[in-house]
Formats: structure tokens, sequence, C-alpha cells
């Protein structure tokens, strides 16, 4: 049974972008929702030592605050419609281009990660591609997603007899050939409600990739993949990871956890409106505490109150001794699940914070010593025609769609009888839930 490559989801068309195709991102988040247009630059454009990221122009950037959205999950599909409307009107105005598809970020759905191993015998000692799709086709028989959608499904590493690490197999001598599979599922109803929302707006869903994945091609070093990295993406209601070694994907999980929790917190705490509890965590907001923070004060404007007793002053060290808190608890769940991975290891001792949240003061040094490693904090590349205002940790997972658009990762179809099988349990269970829902109400 032979096993049929593909280029990303939903019909990526990598190649096409190679040759000056357009490309657009859709960042779906929690509190914005941004879109980016650009083009890919000819290769005879392009200068030697350039990299991927810097093949691509953007021509139009648009970004709006989101709508119907929570936690990375579509819950009014009117309002984000809307709220995707406006954000890719203002990037198609600005490029004077229409689109037609979008490459859309993955940032809810409960992830889930695992890696697959299998090991078979050469044919004749040299490794032929038959011997490859033999392996392949024995770690893809372990895969069973049930009800779930697989997001990304690509190779980690080869073994070849002892050897570990192998990333080219093909024509090397060996007895036995092994792969490691790595594996990234999320529940179906959460990507065909995005899908649901992207398609009112009139567009089709390129692919989808998962939000620290996408941040990864945007933020990291070639070295700091191949060597072992974990990438953190700080958003606004979940704050997901991923963890990377010899430039694959083993690993991503997100928690239910990020800056709006903070935002609420501030609210909560000091009785004040949420836009004005989000003006505080911008302007003076830290998580680090320093001797002047009881003398300073802050005028907080108490909310439903009038006249005189409008406004109140508290001490900054009251904010900051809001913010650390639930900040620690974050990392600490960082931690927790980063450990309960069995992969944490091959992440390293290296770790990169981004994302719109990340930008908050003292998160380097929380996360340092919750995570016991060594942080930085990580901004898109440089990309032609990119706004500074785009520069910017909060624009990190779009900037790296695009360079997931211009270079889908390989990845593997299931065989044809697994393929079925998957689909008719998955449309079983459709048709079991909405006799349930039915016959309920």
């Amino acid at each position: 049974m032979t096993v049929v490559q593909f280029q990303g989801k939903g019909g990526a068309r990598g190649p096409a972008a190679a040759k000056g195709g357009m490309i657009a991102a859709l960042d779906i988040g929690s509190t914005k929702i941004s879109c980016l247009i650009a083009e890919a630059v000819p290769a005879k454009h392009r200068s030697a030592d350039s990299e991927d990221r810097n093949s691509l122009k953007v021509l139009g950037v648009g970004h709006q605050l989101s709508r119907g959205v929570r936690a990375g999950a579509i819950v009014n599909v009117d309002e984000a419609e809307r709220a995707i409307r406006l954000a890719v009107d203002a990037a198609e105005r600005m490029a004077q281009r229409s689109i037609s598809e979008v490459y859309v970020n993955v940032s809810g759905g409960r992830p889930q990660s695992r890696l697959f191993s299998g090991t078979e015998k050469t044919q004749t000692g040299q490794v032929s591609p038959r011997d490859i799709d033999t392996a392949l086709n024995s770690v893809l028989g372990q895969v069973d997603p049930g009800r779930r959608s697989i997001l990304h499904l690509a190779p980690v590493q080869y073994h070849l007899d002892d050897a570990k690490g192998v990333k080219e197999p093909l024509g090397m001598f060996g007895e036995t050939l092994g792969l490691d599979l790595g594996v990234v599922t999320v529940e179906a109803p959460h990507l065909r409600n995005l899908t649901l929302a992207v398609e009112r707006a009139h567009l089709a869903v390129a692919g989808f990739v998962m939000a620290p994945y996408a941040c990864a091609k945007s933020v990291l070093a070639d070295d700091e993949r191949t060597l072992g990295i974990t990438v953190v993406d700080m958003g606004g209601a979940t704050t997901s990871f991923a963890i990377f070694h010899e430039n694959h994907l083993v690993f991503a999980d997100i928690v239910p956890l990020g800056g709006q929790h903070i935002t609420n917190d501030i609210a909560r705490g000091l009785s004040t409106t949420i836009a004005h509890a989000e003006r505080m965590k911008t302007l003076w907001g830290s998580a680090l505490a320093s001797q002047i923070d009881e003398r300073e004060m802050i005028s907080v404007p108490l909310l439903g109150e009038r006249g005189v007793d409008t406004v109140q002053q508290v001490p900054k060290s009251m904010l900051t001794g809001i913010i650390r808190p639930r900040l620690e608890e974050i990392f600490e769940m960082l931690r927790d699940r980063i450990e309960a991975s069995c992969v944490a290891h091959l992440g390293g001792r290296r770790l990169v914070i981004t994302g719109g949240a990340s930008q908050l003061n003292g998160v380097r040094e929380v996360a340092g010593q919750w995570l016991d490693r060594q942080v930085r904090m990580g901004s898109p590349a440089h990309v032609q025609g990119m706004p500074e205002s785009a520069h910017s940790p909060g624009f990190a997972v779009c900037a790296g769609l695009l360079n997931y658009a211009l270079k889908p990762d390989q990845q593997y179809a299931l065989p044809k009888a697994k393929a079925s099988e998957v689909a008719r349990a998955q449309h079983g269970y459709v048709r079991r839930m909405g006799r349930w829902i039915a016959e309920s109400f």
C-alpha cells in the first residue's frame, strides 16, 4: 500500500507560491484578528544568501478587535465572520489585491501530541523507496485519531540499525529501518467551526497550522530548531507551546490562560473597567517589584461610580501584586505540561517566548525562574514591506503563517484503508450526535 505524500493540508500550494503567487495569513485570536497578504519574491530577484523568510514581500496588513472568539474557539459565527471580513478588507485595500484563500492558525481545540515508532527490515540491505513506504505504513497503521482530526503528521527522524537521526535514508545500507512519526490532533468540531467562519467571509482555508508552530517559523534561528528548543506563544486567552528537535515538531500543547486573564484580574482587584485595566497593564504593568512601587500612585477610575468618588489612588505595588500571581500560575502550568510530555529533554535548555501577552514587563524573569531554562524574547524576523508596527511579538503567528505557506512541511497521508476507517468513525459520531440533539430538544 503506497503512502501518498502531500504538501500541507487543504491543498496548500507551496510550489505555486514559489512562482510568485499570492499568499495570505489569517491569525484568529481571542483578542485580535490579523491578516497579512504577501507575494513570493522570484528566485532571480533574491540575494544569494537570502533565507525563506526574506523571500516574501508583504503587500497588505489588517487587524481588527476579535469578536465571537473565546479561548481560540469560535463561539459566535456571525461576530467572528464580521471581524474576519474587516481585517481581511483592510489588508486587501492596502495591498490593492483580492485574496481567495488563507492559512489559518489553530490556538484551541485541545490539541494532543503523540510520537509513534516502527521498525521494518530492509529487503536487500540497502534502503529503497519501497522500504521507506513499508516503514511508513507500519507506523501509520498505529495512528488512530478516533473522533479527532489530524493537524500535523510528519516524520521526526529515521533510524538505520543503531544509527539515529538519519534524515535521508534512501540509498543507505542497513538491515533495519525505523521511523519516529510525530502526530498532532485536535477536536474535529473546532476545525469545522473555524472553517465555517472563514468560508462565510467568502474565503477558503488553504491550511491549518498550530499557533506555536507558526511562531517558530518567524522567530527561531535555524540552529535553535536543530539543537532543540521550546517555543511559547502567549496569547490573549491561551498560552501554547511547542517543542522542536532536529528541525521537527515533536510536541505541542495549550494552557487555557493568557493575557486577558491578567487584565480581568486587574479589573476585579481594583474595581475598574476592563478597558482601563488593559490600559493600566500596558502602561504600568510589571511582574517585578521595585523599591518605589509603594510610593508611586496610580489613578484608577471606579466601576459604576459617579461624582467625586469616581477615581481612587492606589500604589503601583498593588498592580504588581495582582499581575505576578497570575503570571506565575501560567508558567507553573506550562512547566507541568512540558515535564509531562516525556520529550522535554529534546527541547534542550533554551526557551523562546513570543505573542502579544509576552510584552508585559518581567515575563522573561518569571519564566526563567519557573521553567529553569535560558529564556529570550522572540519577535518576527524582518520581512520586506512589513510595517514597523507589525514587527512585534503580537504578529509572530501571522508572520509565521506566511513562512509556512511559502514552504509547507512535507506531510504524509494515511493509507486509504485507514483513512476510510477514520472517516467512517467520524461520520458515525456526527450522525449519533445529530440524532441525540434532535431527540433532546
